[in-house]
């Protein structure tokens, strides 16, 4: 099982999320630590190669963008409450910066 390694503030990001909406997001973000997929999910090509958006519908709208291509890690790149429809473009810049962070090409 790979180790989750959160980048920048998506921990501190995560641990905001109610309590019912960070349990479910525990549970997608282990199904990907075991190389499975998540049950609902997009790939997030905008952010960079194998990066992967998790969607939780717990009380609102919540994501995590992770990336789990490399060997060693799974990456929680962002973690945040969606209130809009489509994903904001900070939301996406902000994930694409910390997936250049951890060595990621686009």
């Amino acid at each position: 099982m790979k180790p989750l390694t959160f980048v920048g503030s998506s921990l501190e990001d995560l641990r905001n999320f109610s309590d019912e909406a960070r349990r479910a997001a525990g549970f997608e973000m282990s199904f990907v630590q075991q190389g499975l997929m998540p049950s609902d999910w997009k790939p997030m090509k905008e952010v960079g190669p194998g990066a992967m958006e998790i969607r939780i519908h717990v009380l609102g709208e919540w994501r995590v963008i992770l990336v789990a291509r490399f060997a060693d890690n799974v990456y929680v790149l962002h973690a945040f409450q969606k209130k809009t429809r489509r994903t904001r473009k900070a939301d996406i810049e902000l994930a694409r910066r910390r997936y250049r962070e951890i060595g990621g090409e686009e």
